[in-house]
């Protein structure tokens, strides 16, 4: 729901009724994960996508008929004989997607939720899509304190439990319950969507290689900063899409993030200085800590000599072997837009366990 919350916020804020499409659980090779999102508004404008366009029409027609009637509906779409282009993953798999109309009475913690998300904050939204009476029923969960209408005590409890586990790890997905809550049975499945922070992605080295870097970092959804000692190049105007350009040693930056908290296992470290001064210390901190990925640009034999003087450092060979470089994978890539699309292709790569080829010569599943 990321995508739409937004959109979703302005226009119950100015009195709509909004049909909103959710996909909860996947199987198979489904095109879309657990919380990707669809509205259709009181004007049929649609925002947002369940499926990637293989099911959006019958989810935009499920949509509005939830909206007529008020009732919330969970609908299973998957590769169907008959009507695969009307109502099908056309490209496989199967989705469940939870419809509901949303509005100020039915969703009173939403302005609550959009605001966490845009300060950053953790939040998770968890809503109730099976049972025999509390269908559409919600927690708003928050790793302090949790609101919200489930009428059970052990249901709510169980709930909010469980969805700051999920929210802790980053991940959305569905919890099975008992009718009451008991956490072993069937009777209660609940879509826990989870609002946590952006990954970061800290790039080092103010050139034009991370103009392009910040720039399709912040299209793939990352908090992005660039940093460089050098105030002259480190400065708003070079880089209008990172969220924020700071002057400083990078790796005095990176320490004292990693110490205040601000780095975690999603962060991804792009070094691209290709000066030893700056890299070789950066790289030190870097490779010692948890996070997930290091890559560091330059030449075969900068690589060689880096790893040098990373050896010097009493870096151990397991955590040299983290380190990608050169970065990125080989695409043939020339200028600064396409070496940060070798760039990013390795970071998705390496996240979803992506082997790099090219998926006309390999077999079995697309999606990992």
């Amino acid at each position: 729901m990321r995508d739409v919350l937004a959109e979703l916020a302005r226009r119950v804020d100015r009195g709509e009724t909004v049909g909103v499409g959710t996909v909860v659980a996947t199987f198979s090779s489904a095109p879309r994960p657990p919380g990707a999102s669809m509205l259709v508004g009181a004007d049929d404008a649609v925002a947002g996508s369940v499926s990637g366009g293989c099911v959006e029409g019958a989810v935009y027609e499920l949509a509005k008929e939830v909206v007529r009637s008020g009732a919330p509906v969970l609908q299973r779409y998957g590769v169907s004989d008959d009507d695969a282009f009307a109502v099908g993953l056309t490209c496989g798999g199967i989705i469940d997607v939870y419809v509901e109309s949303i509005d100020k009475d039915s969703f009173p913690e939403l302005p609550e939720v959009l605001e966490a998300v845009e300060a950053r904050e953790p939040v998770a939204v968890a809503t109730v899509v099976e049972h025999p009476e509390w269908v559409g029923r919600r927690l708003v969960v928050r790793p302090d304190r949790a609101t919200g209408d489930i009428p059970s005590d052990r249901a709510r409890d169980a709930i909010t439990d469980d969805a700051r586990g999920l929210l802790a790890t980053g991940r959305s997905g569905t919890l099975h319950y008992g009718p009451d809550g008991q956490r072993r049975g069937e009777g209660m499945t609940v879509f826990v969507n989870s609002f946590e922070p952006p990954p970061r992605l800290l790039v080092f080295g103010a050139i034009d290689f991370a103009a392009a870097l910040a720039r399709l970092g912040s299209f793939l959804g990352y908090r992005v900063t660039v940093c460089d000692a050098r105030p002259v190049f480190a400065t708003r105007s070079r880089f209008p899409e990172a969220d924020e350009v700071v002057v400083d040693w990078p790796h005095r930056y990176l320490a004292a993030q990693a110490d205040e908290g601000q780095v975690d296992e999603r962060t991804v470290v792009a070094v691209l200085t290709h000066d030893p001064k700056f890299d070789v210390p950066l790289l030190e901190v870097a490779l010692r800590l948890k996070v997930g990925y290091v890559g560091a640009m330059g030449s075969r034999r900068t690589h060689d000599d880096r790893l040098r003087r990373l050896r010097e450092t009493g870096l151990t060979e397991g955590e040299l072997a983290r380190l990608a470089s050169p970065i990125g994978l080989d695409l043939g890539a020339r200028t600064p837009e396409e070496t940060a699309v070798s760039i990013a292709a390795e970071i998705i790569a390496l996240r979803w366990g992506g082997g790099g080829g090219r998926l006309g010569r390999t077999d079995g599943s697309i999606h990992k």
